[in-house]
């Protein structure tokens, strides 16, 4: 038996609670991002990844504890707590990685194709029919990343980039975060209804940190390093870590009461807040082609959201 609450009943139609918490999280999201991003630009994605989620298990045991908790799951709830862990662990690294090398605006546009990549996931592993809408969906989305793609790369009269095989390695990397994301998502709405926030959110630190820390003997910074002796780089590692407990809680929060289709579509605000944070901490812009491969690609995803004749 997990040892979070008692499973909340779904509703249809998302409360307006749950959807202030999803836009809540997706805020915080948007800047655990760019605080992440700074940092992996000075001592890499594996070394930013374990210490955020060294210092997110400290805080979230603290709060675990506090909550009158003293028991960790175990069985069913532990399985699907190490499966979301891990696929979590995997997307984190693509998309950090692949975040440091993109703009941010960008990189949520790309990631917006999960919803899309979901339909077929479930065509697979729920043996779900695919209808006429997923396909145009899937098009639509495909399409959004070649505009992107081929903006950033100067095949679209955009600005060439300085480094285009860095380009398209970080592009690839956050199309297979996407991929990963969209398992996320499925598994996400499972969590939630068997165990509570704080549960999910020190479980969750501590399997990605285990996963991630078997690699840091080997391309990972320890505190000696030279590199990680800045305070400001420890200090956003710290607000990165608060950031990610505080995001995750409130989706965590969100997807326990309201329906997975009512608030996938609420993710699109995303864009918004990597457009924000990128212009206001890496003085990025964004560009039309940018513009719009992400309508393409939300285009794709509200097709998705909405039910289909077949």
């Amino acid at each position: 038996m997990a040892s979070g609450p008692v499973p909340i009943p779904v509703i249809k139609s998302a409360p307006w609670l749950a959807v202030l918490a999803c836009l809540g999280g997706m805020m915080f999201f948007g800047a655990m991002d760019s605080a992440m991003k700074a940092v992996t630009i000075d001592i890499g994605v594996i070394a930013a990844l374990f210490w955020r989620c060294t210092i997110g298990s400290v805080i979230a045991g603290g709060l675990f504890l506090a909550k009158g908790n003293r028991r960790l799951p175990r069985g069913p709830a532990l399985k699907l707590h190490a499966l979301r862990g891990t696929v979590v662990s995997g997307m984190a690294v693509l998309f950090f990685w692949g975040l440091a090398l993109t703009p941010m605006a960008e990189t949520v546009a790309i990631t917006f194709i999960a919803p899309i990549i979901a339909l077929f996931l479930a065509a697979v592993l729920l043996k779900e029919r695919i209808g006429r809408g997923a396909v145009l969906a899937s098009v639509l989305g495909f399409g959004g990343v070649l505009v992107i793609a081929g903006g950033r790369l100067g095949l679209l009269g955009g600005e060439v980039a300085d480094e285009g095989g860095a380009q398209w390695q970080g592009i690839a990397a956050i199309t297979a975060s996407a991929v990963l994301y969209a398992w996320n998502l499925v598994l996400q709405r499972q969590q939630a209804q068997i165990a509570s926030p704080q549960e999910i959110v020190l479980v969750q630190n501590l399997i990605m940190a285990f996963w991630i820390g078997l690699a840091m003997p080997f391309v990972g910074m320890m505190p000696g390093d030279a590199a990680m002796a800045a305070p400001m780089g420890w200090a956003l590692l710290t607000l990165a870590a608060v950031l990610a407990i505080v995001s995750l809680s409130l989706l965590s929060y969100a997807y326990a009461r309201a329906e997975a289709q009512a608030l996938v579509p609420l993710e699109y605000s995303m864009f918004v807040w990597g457009a924000l944070f990128g212009w206001l901490v890496f003085d990025e812009t964004i560009g039309w082609t940018t513009l719009a491969g992400a309508s393409l690609i939300i285009a794709g995803c509200w097709q998705v959201t909405r039910k289909q004749p077949g």
